[in-house]
């Protein structure tokens, strides 16, 4: 068992294709989103939040996510549009991109320098 929430979204697919549905399943209002692409086998993020919470979606390829909240360390690989992981603000998040990925971020909160926290949990 997982000690990060990892979301199933309502998918409805055919013959046409496949529709994923984010509707009102997120825990906090979504005030900022943007996306990362073009990072092919590069590392993102390495910083968690005073507050910010965030919803993480790969609509494209893979992203592994690397999460420790202090007490669990954990690689979790996002490769279907389906799976959200949230991230909660004392959540140390790195994301490494595999060829061609798409991550969509929803974030609880605009964009604030002084949230940001860079420093990681230290393991002894």
């Amino acid at each position: 068992m997982s000690a990060f929430t990892l979301l199933t979204l309502k998918t409805m697919s055919d013959a046409r294709g496949a529709l994923t549905v984010m509707d009102g399943i997120l825990p906090f209002p979504v005030v900022r989103s943007f996306w990362i692409y073009g990072a092919d086998g590069y590392t993102r993020g390495g910083h968690r939040h005073h507050k910010t919470r965030q919803a993480l979606v790969a609509l494209s390829g893979s992203v592994m996510v690397l999460m420790d909240d202090g007490k669990a360390r954990e690689e979790i690989t996002l490769s279907s549009p389906d799976q959200c992981l949230l991230v909660e603000p004392r959540d140390w998040h790195e994301m490494t991109f595999g060829p061609g990925s798409i991550l969509l971020v929803f974030a609880s909160h605009g964009y604030d320098k002084d949230d940001y926290i860079d420093t990681p949990y230290e393991r002894l």
